[in-house]
This record gives C-alpha cells, sequence and structure tokens, in this order.
C-alpha cells in the first residue's frame, strides 16, 4: 500500500536531519537491537514526522499544524516544524511524562493538555485542526509518516548485510512502525529469500490493534495504565494501518506489565541502555520466551522516560 520509491524518497528527504542508529548483537539471547532510543529526539517518531513536514505544500505549512501526541511523536513534529519555521500546536494527554512534555516545549511547539486519555486526546486535536484549518498530522494514520517510519527498515537492512533474520520485533500502538516496516520488507528484501516473520508487541493493559488484528473490533477493550505509555491508546476509526498490520503481521502478541518492568530494568543491566517502556515490550517478549525464531531483530523504539521512575525500575528486585 505504501509504494517503495515513497519509502527510497523519504530515505533521502530526511537524512540529513536523522542518526543513522546502532545495531547490535547479543549472542547469548541470539538477538539484534536497533536502538532508535539513540535517535536525535529519542524516538524513531523523529523519521515519520520529519517526511511528513518536509513533504507538506508551501500552503499547510503556513497554517500551520496539529497533532495528538503521548509525547514521541510530537517532540518529533516539533524538531520537524522547527527546521523548517512551521507552528505546531501539540495536545499531549494530562499523564504524559514530563521529559516528553519538555521536549516538545524545548523545540518551540505550543502544548495543549487535555483530560484524558490518549484517546480523547486524538479526538480533540481532531476537532481543533478541522475547526482552525490546520493540517492535522497523525502519529500513525498518514501514508507519509508511515513511508518515513518505513526507513528504519532500510536502514537496518544496509546494516545486516547477509545476517539471516527469522523474526522482527516491532513495538505497535497504532500501526505505523509496524506497517512501515512491512512495506519496506515487502518491497526491499531479497526475492529469494523467505520473508522474516514481522512480529508486533503491546502490552496487555492496552492491547487495542491485538483486538482488531484478531477479532476485526476494539469495541471490547478495557485500558489500563501502563508504562508503554506511547503505544496506548483506540487506533483512530478506519486508520489506513488497520488493513495493512493485517496483511503485513504475521502475529500480535502481548506482555505484562511486570514483564516491560524487567525489560527497561535488563536493558540497563545488560547494555547500559535507557529505554521506555514503549520500546522494551519487544525485549519483554524474548525475555518471557514469546519468541523462539532466532536470530530476532528488536525495534527498540525509544528511551524517553522520567529519569526518577528509570531509577527505580532499575534500583527494583527482579
Amino acid at each position: 500500500m505504501i509504494p517503495e520509491e515513497w519509502i527510497l524518497n523519504a530515505y533521502e528527504r530526511i537524512a540529513p536531519y536523522i542518526q543513522n542508529t546502532p545495531l547490535t548483537f547479543d549472542s547469548h539471547l541470539n538477538i539484534y537491537l536497533k536502538w532508535e532510543n539513540q535517535q536525535t529526539t529519542g524516538s524513531f517518531k523523529l523519521r515519520g514526522a520529519l517526511n511528513k513536514i518536509l513533504s507538506l505544500h508551501d500552503w499547510e505549512r503556513q497554517q500551520g499544524v496539529v497533532a495528538a501526541s503521548a509525547g514521541n511523536h510530537g517532540a518529533g513534529l516539533a524538531f520537524a516544524c522547527q527546521k523548517v519555521g512551521v507552528q505546531a500546536t501539540i495536545f499531549v494527554p494530562q499523564s504524559v511524562p514530563n521529559i516528553k512534555m519538555a521536549a516538545i516545549q524545548a523545540l518551540g511547539a505550543a502544548i495543549r493538555l487535555v483530560d484524558g486519555g490518549y484517546t480523547q486526546t486524538e479526538k480533540t486535536a481532531i476537532q481543533f485542526a478541522q475547526e482552525s484549518g490546520q493540517t492535522y498530522i497523525s502519529p500513525y494514520n498518514d501514508a507519509q509518516i508511515i513511508a518515513g517510519q518505513g526507513t528504519l527498515a532500510l536502514e537496518t537492512m544496509k546494516q545486516l548485510g547477509e545476517n539471516e533474520i527469522k523474526a522482527w520485533l516491532v513495538p505497535v500502538g497504532g500501526g505505523g512502525l509496524l506497517s512501515g516496516i512491512g512495506a519496506a520488507l515487502q518491497a526491499f528484501f531479497s526475492r529469494s529469500t523467505k520473508l522474516p516473520q514481522l512480529i508486533g508487541v503491546q502490552s496487555e493493559a492496552s492491547p487495542y490493534m491485538q483486538h482488531l488484528y484478531y477479532t476485526a473490533t476494539q469495541a471490547a477493550v478495557v485500558e489500563k495504565p501502563s508504562l508503554a505509555d506511547g503505544l496506548a491508546g483506540a487506533v483512530e476509526e478506519n486508520s489506513i494501518t488497520i488493513p495493512m498490520v493485517r496483511q503485513y503481521a504475521d502475529a500480535i502478541l502481548l506482555v505484562s506489565e511486570e514483564a516491560i518492568r524487567e525489560a527497561i530494568r535488563y536493558a540497563w543491566n545488560a547494555y547500559h541502555q535507557v529505554i521506555e517502556g514503549s520500546a522494551a515490550v519487544v525485549l519483554a517478549a524474548i525475555l518471557s520466551g514469546k519468541i523462539p525464531e532466532r536470530p530476532a531483530l528488536l525495534v527498540v523504539s525509544g528511551g524517553n522516560i522520567d529519569s526518577h521512575l528509570h531509577r527505580t525500575i532499575v534500583e527494583s528486585a527482579p
């Protein structure tokens, strides 16, 4: 659904602004880790945000942009808008971590706090954009956003070379990252080699995409607080990512909050890497024994976690 030339164009378009993040191998677990926590804004979200903003028409830039964000999309968008002189208004839930809100503000975007979770925040932002005539930029329900996220897979495949991967593990909330990676794998993977499995992972506390994938509805989901705050919230109705996730993903797995906590602790102790809960879900799936296929590649999607919370997790007994 996303043409391969869109991903190639995005790769060239955003190259001057992003980090080529490290890929490392853990021989003990037989996994590769793509460290997007080391991206310029601390998250992969910068890729899609840059591609979208740099693709806007002049008139769209002049009227400003609006977004809903749990934090990382907002920071990526604020960074991109700062580079090209676009005013951004970012709606965030009251529960947004301070580190993420501070990053958005430091990059010059206006913040609007919404009393409620991400689902209500998204609805409020969309309504504001419609009423103000500004351009709404979804963190996932947008083809240029998805193409930008697909550059992560293209970059990773270049780093992997001929090394075989049996499964890619990707955090999934709204499905933009998984859709972009799925499109890139389909487009650029060697036709003579079997595609690796593509597995989405999210928290048991907010399993909206998992329900959509297996039951085609999210109506029955009862959301609970989660360390994976960036993956929380319902998926926008009729989002283009819903059929794309069904097309590309081989499975959507759920992990517990305790498994996420353990993965955050493990990443620090084993790799000395600070990762947020939304990124930790993929490592949680490995440590919980849910992924027998190895070697596996884990997309460690971000590292924007409150320092006090991270310290508490790391210093707590496993």
